[in-house]
């Protein structure tokens, strides 16, 4: 996006922040580089977004907006572990297109406005997951699947940064994606019937089914299904 561009002040600053990122890092990102960049004086800045740490987490929070653009503009096609495929390699692709944006948007002192998006992000994968787990293809529960799919696709992301460009591995992504698929819902076979299964879709469905259960059998049926989700070898 060009800062001369935009009319309102802070989106140029903005804009300026998120061109000075990609070009140098953070490093290059200084308040007097930006406020150069965006045509604003220091005084602008700091009362639009309080200190450099401001800035750099609105500029986080503006990359987490353009990421979960694209992830949420797409239609959800009839297979929900395809859907995972394409939302696996949307994330590996945005990473690698903005290498600089990545490693702040996924460091663990985000706060504000860039923490909140992303919890949206992470929203996203569940009900993406959910799917799956409806369709009776889930062999872990949701949090669980969430977190193995988030920590392998996060260091599968950061460690192609690191590779030169020109011997880049991406080839690696696919390898990943496909062992972490495999081991949370038993791809690539087309149907998937175990006990721990069938119990992790049934709870998926049971908010949305009418039943006449009361509050404390649902509770008990829930901790069953628990049970039998449990693939733990001391169970």
């Amino acid at each position: 996006m060009n800062a001369d561009a935009a009319p309102d002040p802070r989106e140029r600053i903005l804009a300026a922040a998120a061109e000075l990122l990609a070009q140098g890092g953070s490093e290059a990102m200084s308040t007097r580089a930006v406020g150069a960049a965006a045509g604003v004086q220091a005084p602008t800045l700091y009362r639009l977004f309080g200190d450099k740490q401001g800035l750099i987490d609105a500029v986080v929070n503006y990359g987490f907006e353009r990421y979960l653009a694209e992830k949420t503009s797409r239609t959800p096609g009839p297979d929900p572990v395809d859907d995972l495929r394409r939302g696996w390699d949307l994330h590996v692709e945005f990473g690698l297109t903005h290498p600089s944006f990545y490693p702040l948007m996924y460091s663990s002192d985000r706060s504000g406005a860039a923490a909140e998006a992303a919890e949206r992000s992470g929203r996203v994968l569940a009900t993406m997951l959910e799917r799956v787990a409806r369709a009776g293809r889930l062999l872990v529960p949701v949090p669980t699947a969430a977190r193995m799919i988030r920590a392998t696709a996060l260091g599968v992301t950061l460690t192609l940064i690191a590779e030169p460009p020109a011997t880049r591995d991406v080839a690696l992504s696919t390898r990943m994606r496909e062992t972490v698929l495999a081991a949370i819902t038993g791809a690539p076979a087309a149907e998937v019937s175990t006990p721990a299964a069938l119990a992790i879709a049934l709870d998926a469905t049971l908010p949305e089914r009418p039943h006449r259960f009361t509050a404390a059998e649902t509770a008990l049926l829930r901790e069953w299904l628990g049970r039998l989700t449990d693939v733990s070898p001391e169970s």
